[in-house]
């Protein structure tokens, strides 16, 4: 892999919306936090066709690739 191909920006989508960042190598908490969400209440999970979802929390590491869709999971809600 050339010096090019790692600092090209990965793209991909957490809850339908469109996010870009230049290092590939990322926590799930910084994907969190880029998406808006506090880490301590959610996890990230990579949605893959035909496989349950993997999922991922903390300063457990991702790696991203152009084009992937991860979807934010709560912990816990209250039930009214």
């Amino acid at each position: 892999m050339s010096e090019d191909e790692h600092r090209r920006p990965v793209r991909f989508t957490i809850d339908g919306k469109p996010y870009e960042v230049a290092d590939p190598e990322q926590t799930a908490a910084s994907l969190l936090r880029l998406a808006g969400f506090d880490p301590a209440q959610y996890d990230i999970a990579e949605v893959r066709l035909g496989e349950p979802p993997k999922r991922f929390s903390g300063d457990e590491p991702v790696r991203g690739h152009d084009g992937e869709e991860f979807i934010t999971i709560r912990h816990s809600a209250p039930v009214e």
